[in-house]
């Protein structure tokens, strides 16, 4: 404060009058834009407070717990004195710039409107003229612009790359952003390229099955699960491999064309990894066929304890789907399969049953209110209490009400004789069943 005039420190500075000095810079800051600031009305001054502002003004002492300020008039005292050239001036030398508000947000909105009006790939443009994407853009990029920019860049180069053919995700990430770990969970480019290549792959896809599941899971461990092995599978989908060996996909008697066995016993439970499903994907030979879906592989081994290679097509979900099983499933769909699922009957078995549902089509299984409320007449008491997050089936608006009612979880594996009639070759017999060498 050196150079700071001393009369200017007289008049306004020091730590009593600060709170007056941050009032008086507020009514600057906060001023419509192209519009002078020329009264400004103080209240709940103190006796310090009120002296200063009657001094500037050249008013009477005597104390008022509110006082106007006739801003041209200090300004033109200020000026006379060659104190300042006006109180805003006096206010930046004693405390620094005012920042006025109103043309802050309209800088700041030109610079948002230049990073979206830079980009130029398709589908990133398209996913901008939603406001709530935009408004995603700038937390990821902590509301600066420049980082927006960059992050759009960064998102662009990847999407050009989009659909690849079973290339790893890091390996992506340092041909196309030179970091191996630039694309990794969480990072702010990974999220604005996902995000973009959801709604070019499937528009009318939504995550709300997913955050159901994550509901449904206690703690942040869990729910962090299920958000990264949902980004895994969009990964999946556009041909990218993230932990392309971890949870495989389980299914028995998947047949295929041209005698394809890759190795697999029929009437044995196998598994398939997501790498070798996006980089070699089989040639299903499903079409027109029913090709079962369970959530729990005690049920898969049942079945070929029963039926062996006579057992009808089933893929097993191990819980929720994860980028193996959904990638499967995506190929029995577009093969032609109908799939029919199946799931526990509880509020997770729901939410799986919406999500395969709505996201391949999939049809009931003895999954319906009458299928539980006969299971729960027959299951043994006291049985294990329904718990959790409840959710609505979206193919039974009567399943859940049914539930809440008895307030019993029906494992699949208790179901599992009824299941197994529609598992048997003559169960199975509306399809085709699985030729001997069939996977």
């Amino acid at each position: 404060m050196s150079s700071i005039d001393p009369r200017l420190l007289r008049l306004l500075g020091g730590e009593h009058l600060a709170s007056l000095r941050r009032r008086l810079r507020q009514r600057f800051e906060r001023a419509p834009c192209d519009e002078a600031v020329e009264r400004i009305r103080i209240d709940r001054l103190t006796a310090d407070e009120h002296a200063a502002l009657a001094a500037l003004q050249g008013r009477s002492q005597r104390f008022s717990s509110s006082l106007r300020v006739d801003v041209r008039l200090v300004d033109g005292a200020l000026q006379r004195a060659g104190i300042a050239a006006s109180l805003h001036d006096a206010l930046e030398r004693l405390d620094g710039p005012i920042v006025h508000l109103a043309a802050a947000r309209s800088r700041l909105q030109s610079q948002w409107s230049d990073v979206v009006s830079g980009c130029r790939h398709a589908g990133l443009v398209r996913w901008l003229e939603s406001p709530a994407n935009l408004g995603l853009l700038k937390r990821l990029a902590s509301g600066d612009p420049s980082t927006g920019g960059q992050l759009c860049r960064h998102a662009e180069a990847v999407l050009r790359r989009l659909p690849a053919r079973g290339m790893t995700r890091s390996q992506l990430a340092a041909e196309v952003l030179g970091d191996a770990h630039a694309l990794d969970s969480g990072r702010a480019a990974a999220t604005l390229a996902l995000a973009v290549f959801r709604q070019v792959a499937s528009p009318a896809r939504d995550d709300d099955d997913g955050e159901a599941l994550a509901d449904l899971s206690n703690g942040d461990g869990p729910r962090r699960a299920v958000v990264d092995e949902r980004a895994r599978d969009t990964w999946a989908r556009a041909g990218v491999l993230v932990n392309e060996l971890a949870r495989p996909a389980l299914f028995l008697n998947l047949p295929t064309r041209g005698g394809e066995s890759c190795g697999r016993t029929p009437g044995e439970p196998a598994y398939a990894s997501l790498r070798s499903l996006v980089r070699n994907p089989p040639s299903w030979a499903v079409e027109g066929r029913d090709v079962y879906v369970c959530e729990n592989p005690n049920l898969v081994a049942i079945a070929a304890d029963h039926w062996g290679a006579r057992c009808a097509p089933l893929v097993c979900t191990d819980g929720v789907p994860a980028a193996a099983q959904r990638t499967l499933l995506s190929q029995l769909t577009q093969a032609g399969a109908r799939l029919r699922c199946h799931a526990d009957f509880d509020w997770a078995g729901l939410a799986i049953g919406n999500c395969l549902m709505r996201e391949h089509g999939a049809l009931p299984w003895r999954f319906g209110a009458d299928d539980y409320a006969a299971a729960a007449r027959a299951a043994p008491r006291p049985g294990r209490p329904l718990r959790g997050v409840e959710i609505e089936a979206s193919w039974d608006a009567a399943l859940a009400a049914v539930m809440r009612t008895h307030g019993l979880t029906i494992d699949e594996e208790a179901v599992a004789a009824s299941l197994l009639l529609d598992l048997s070759p003559r169960g199975a017999s509306h399809g085709l069943t699985a030729e001997p060498g069939s996977m």
